[in-house]
């Protein structure tokens, strides 16, 4: 799926159900941060959430349809792979591609929160990390635990092209035309199976 060189970004997620924002700040990572491909990582199920989402193969179906693009490739990786946290799929990636850049990429609300991950200072560590913000999200994000740690490793917004071109830690956050698109909107409105 990959070769030598190239500069993958990883957005992952129960993509609960995918919609227009996800393929929006998916098309912007491709530019901002320079990335040769983006990934979609439909995640089995969300460690951090309680109820679990809709089946993977309706998931994966829907985020084919919203994600129509030929450097984007929606994958269910994880559920192939066997893991189940991020460090784990990095890890697992990492090893079978060992000279791909990868970039993990996140929404701002991630940020604000990735200091709950498993192992979220092995990610920082290891993989540079784009940030994309989101509508409500962006002072909780720049105040947030691993943007404090991490502070002298961002790149500014308009390095974000520098991203994947050297080692981690090294993080890019990046202001966006906001969507206000929202799974949990969808899921609210009868409009996606529960």
């Amino acid at each position: 799926m990959a070769q030598a060189g190239q500069t993958v970004g990883l957005l992952g997620g129960s993509f609960d159900p995918a919609h227009s924002g996800h393929a929006h700040i998916t098309r912007e990572a491709l530019k901002r941060f320079d990335l040769d491909f983006v990934w979609w990582l439909v995640t089995p199920g969300n460690p951090l959430k309680e109820r679990g989402p809709a089946p993977l193969g309706a998931r994966l179906m829907r985020a084919r349809k919203v994600m129509q693009h030929p450097r984007v490739k929606v994958t269910d990786l994880e559920t192939k792979l066997g893991t189940r946290y991020t460090a784990q799929t990095l890890k697992a990636l990492q090893d079978r591609y060992p000279r791909v850049n990868f970039v993990w990429l996140m929404g701002a609300d991630n940020l604000a929160s990735f200091h709950r991950w498993q192992d979220w200072d092995w990610i920082m560590e290891n993989v540079p990390v784009g940030v994309l913000a989101r509508p409500g999200d962006r002072i909780s994000a720049r105040r947030s635990v691993a943007a404090q740690r991490y502070a002298n490793d961002q790149l500014p917004g308009v390095a974000s092209q520098l991203l994947a071109r050297g080692p981690a830690p090294r993080w890019c956050y990046i202001n966006l035309p906001l969507s206000d698109a929202s799974s949990s909107a969808i899921r609210a409105s009868g409009a996606w199976i529960s």
